[in-house]
Parts: C-alpha cells; sequence; structure tokens
C-alpha cells in the first residue's frame, strides 16, 4: 500500500509520516508534492498549519492542487486541520478561497461568545461523534483529540458533520463523505486516540 503525505511547505508534514508509518508498517508512506506520486498512491493525506491563504497559495505552487482535487474523488482522503478548513469555499482569514469542493466557509471563533477563552484554541479537547464511520472504530464518543486553531469548518450540508467539540460555540470538527474523512484537531499530536484514528484509515475501505 503507498500512502502519499501532500508536502506543499506547511508544517506538521513529518509528524503525520511517522505516525503513519507506526501504524502501518508495510505501508510505503511518501512525503510528496509530485502530482504523479500523489496520482498513483493508495490513498492521500493532506495535513497542514498556518494561515489558509499561505496554504492555498502554496498548494498551488507546489503543483499538487489538481492531483489533490483528483484524490479525493477517488480514494481514501484525510484532510488534517488546514488540510480539512481547504476542501471548503472560503475562510473568513484574509478572504481566502479554499478547493470548493463542500459547500460552506471558515469562520474565524467568535470573541464576542468566547466567554473569556483564548484564541486560538490550543489543546485538548472532547470530540462527540455525530454519526457512526469506519474511522470512529474502538474510539468512544467524548474521546479528546489535540486542537490548534482559531478557524474552524461550518459546512452548510450538515450531512457531512462526523463530529462537534465545544469551545465557546459547538462547532463541527470532522466531516465525512464518500470516500473523504476530514478533521480540524491533529491525530498525530492526540496519542492513542489519534493513533487508532488513523491506524483506521489505513484500513478503510470506502
Amino acid at each position: 500500500m503507498d500512502i502519499a503525505v501532500v508536502d506543499y511547505g506547511m508544517g506538521n508534514i513529518r509528524s503525520v509520516s511517522k505516525a503513519l508509518e507506526r501504524v502501518a508498517p508495510r505501508a510505503r508512506v511518501e512525503v510528496t508534492a509530485e502530482p504523479a506520486r500523489i496520482r498513483a498512491a493508495d490513498r492521500v493525506v493532506v495535513p497542514g498549519q498556518g494561515a489558509m491563504p499561505d496554504c492555498m497559495a502554496q498548494l498551488a505552487a507546489s503543483g499538487a492542487r489538481d492531483a489533490v482535487v483528483e484524490s479525493t474523488r477517488s480514494k481514501p482522503f484525510l484532510g488534517i486541520c488546514i488540510g480539512m478548513q481547504m476542501l471548503f469555499e472560503r475562510g473568513e482569514e484574509g478572504g481566502a478561497t479554499g478547493l470548493g469542493l463542500l459547500a460552506g466557509g471558515i469562520p474565524r471563533f467568535p470573541a464576542a461568545m468566547m466567554g473569556g477563552r483564548k484564541v486560538p484554541h490550543m489543546g485538548w479537547n472532547e470530540v462527540r461523534q455525530a454519526k457512526s464511520h469506519a474511522l470512529w472504530k474502538d474510539i468512544p464518543s467524548g474521546e479528546r483529540f489535540y486542537f490548534v486553531h482559531s478557524y474552524y469548518p461550518d459546512p452548510a450540508d450538515r450531512a457531512l458533520v462526523a463530529a462537534t467539540c465545544d469551545y465557546g460555540v459547538s462547532f463541527t470538527c470532522a466531516i465525512a463523505r464518500d470516500n473523504i474523512f476530514a478533521v480540524q484537531f491533529h491525530p498525530e499530536k492526540s496519542q492513542s486516540a489519534g493513533l487508532r484514528l488513523l491506524s483506521n484509515f489505513v484500513q478503510w475501505r470506502p
């Protein structure tokens, strides 16, 4: 099995690839921005940290944009953090335009509703599963995962929502549709629960 971890220069790539190697020791995990390698992979993971406008610009500059879009249509796809946000149409940060594969936007946590909570949302928080999914196998609803973000996805289609989390507001922290699964938290930083989710992704047959 070949797993492509898309490297478009936006952080945390190596920790994601190392976590995948740990849960799938027989797989070939390749960090790459080469379109041919992404297209040839059996599974594709798009992680990322930073500002969405920069991430979108870097994805285009890397040459990987079209191959990433194609992979969302044809093979198991996992988006992590910005790799989740970029699937949507637009982001409040810098008026960023996303890939537009999913309807909805990426708003910032509303300062007036945070009740003294700091932004960015950083640290461990409970993830409440909204529907059953293969990637939740052996992970109880309410399990804690690690977050670092100031913006969050707001899908137009609520059927996409696979999990929610509370931080001043209730927000979508995982989405699922067909061969796409994406999370706002960082499974590679979430210890045993995160490794379980990555292992489930490797075994997933959508």
